[in-house]
């Protein structure tokens, strides 16, 4: 098993210290493996004020309809040496799991990408249609120069893509326990109130703008804001922060800034919640502003015939019959549904991503390989 080549493409890309958004090291061995395999690729990169310049990979094979992807990223969080047990970017095999800061997100799954499409191009060499890598170094940041433009790029182009498949990690437990459908909305806000500065033994004399926060957050913590869907758990809102930096025992400050987090599904979009919060907020009175840092709207990929192909590629390898989630975290999953591009994720298991003790079982490496070889001998029959 650890002669296979997604294992041996993995321990590469982990050995790329391709923190983001300093991906370009993995891209290039990404593009080495592709250009082995036949795919024709093309080096993008993108720009935008105020963020970092960032390397993309565009690698195609084939002709025509339909048109299959492999969506993923190369980009890593950072991982402090100190904090491990072993080096992070060794790629290091160790009880029977390659472990390193992306070996579950995602750069194993990028690597059965890779694996599964040689060995399928190696036994098909006369299939019908085109198959696709779109593989970004801006995923783990802000993600404004990565898929996103890639797929404003396709777009002038006139290449159209039908279905993709995205490899992050969605499982919970086991290979095999969950698909990705859709994803909640990110939303974040950061609240400053602005109040009347004075001493605490005179109130009356000022306006307490903590007082206020409070009440602004208490305003929006307390409500339920819908009892979920079918494919969606109820929306959430969480309180992050409240700072005020006053070190000043005795006096009130001029104003306080307090943080909140909203995981939201389709029944709400950002226009929607965002008048809601103006509303709760205005309530209470006092002059504040409301920035906002926004990750995306709710999406769902209806389940259909491309998700069944996934479930039953899934179920054939692994025995297990995966259901359907929408949990987690924001993914690049959202720039693809909203270009109108038919969906899925699925990747490895979750539970060990950006923490000091992240690894892959090498079985699942080897399993997640034949459940993405399997779904393109199913996809182009």
């Amino acid at each position: 098993m650890k002669d296979s080549n997604e294992i041996k493409i993995a321990q590469k890309l982990i050995r790329c210290k391709s923190i983001a958004p300093k991906a370009d090291s993995a891209l290039n061995v990404v593009e080495k493996e592709c250009k082995i395999a036949g795919f024709k690729c093309t080096k993008l990169r993108f720009s935008e004020k105020g963020y970092d310049s960032i390397s993309n990979l565009y690698a195609e094979i084939g002709n025509g309809k339909p048109h299959f992807s492999f969506a993923g990223h190369v980009d890593v969080v950072p991982a402090n040496k100190k904090d491990w047990t072993v080096d992070p970017f060794k790629g290091l095999i160790k009880n029977g799991y390659l472990w390193g800061r992306g070996a579950v997100d995602m750069k194993s799954a990028v690597a059965c990408f890779l694996a599964a499409s040689k060995t399928y191009l190696e036994e098909n060499d006369n299939f019908k249609g085109k198959i696709s890598l779109l593989i970004t170094g801006d995923e783990e940041q802000y993600a404004k120069n990565g898929t996103v433009k890639v797929l404003k790029w396709l777009k002038k182009k006139k290449i159209k893509i039908n279905n993709c498949l995205v490899g992050e990690p969605t499982n919970l437990n086991v290979l095999g326990d969950q698909i990705k459908i859709g994803r909640r909305g990110g939303y974040n806000g950061i609240v400053t109130v602005f109040g009347k500065e004075g001493h605490s033994a005179w109130p009356n004399r000022t306006k307490n703008p903590v007082s206020a926060l409070i009440k602004m957050l208490t305003n929006i913590d307390k409500k339920t804001l819908d009892k979920g869907t079918k494919h969606f758990q109820p929306s959430i809102i969480s309180i992050t922060s409240i700072d005020v930096k006053n070190e000043a025992l005795n006096v009130i400050p001029a104003k306080a800034q307090g943080s909140f987090n909203i995981r939201f599904n389709p029944k709400h979009n950002i226009k929607s919640l965002t008048n809601w919060i103006k509303r709760e907020f205005n309530k209470i009175g006092f002059k504040y502003k409301l920035d906002l840092y926004v990750s995306g709207n709710a999406f769902l990929t209806k389940p259909g015939k491309f998700s069944q192909l996934i479930k039953d590629s899934v179920r054939k390898v692994t025995k297990k019959t995966p259901k359907y989630a929408t949990d987690g975290g924001t993914s690049d999953a959202r720039f693809i549904n909203a270009e109108g591009i038919n969906v899925v994720e699925f990747g490895l298991v979750g539970k060990s991503m950006h923490t000091n003790s992240e690894r892959v079982s090498l079985k699942d490496l080897k399993n997640l390989t034949k459940i993405y070889k399997l779904i393109l001998e199913e996809y182009f029959k």
